[in-house]
């Protein structure tokens, strides 16, 4: 029985890197992640959405919303809410082949 890595079928499946229909997943993959994060992090320190929504100024709904799928929000936003857990953000950058890291 032959086996296969994720990346080799990830590139049979969807596309190679660099490829549009990959470059696409890879954004959609890291959305759904930055929610989770947020999630996790909102329950590790014990806060309710409506709590959250008050320390970064939005309501309750735009929590929920950011949680469940966060492909609608501003990098300032995610920096309030990532202030507001008293989080860390590190954020990367590509360009042309080059990375850029910001903390």
């Amino acid at each position: 029985m032959k086996t296969y890595t994720l990346e080799q079928i990830k590139d049979e499946m969807i596309g190679k890197r660099g490829t549009a229909k990959r470059d696409e997943y890879e954004f959609e993959l890291t959305l759904e992640l930055l929610g989770e994060m947020i999630k996790t992090t909102r329950l590790q320190r014990h806060l309710t959405q409506e709590q959250l929504g008050k320390l970064v100024g939005v309501q309750k709904a735009q929590i929920s919303k950011l949680e469940k799928n966060a492909t609608n929000v501003t990098i300032g936003t995610i920096l309030r809410i990532f202030d507001a857990l008293k989080a860390k953000v590190n954020m990367r950058i590509e360009l042309e082949n080059k990375r850029i890291s910001a903390a």
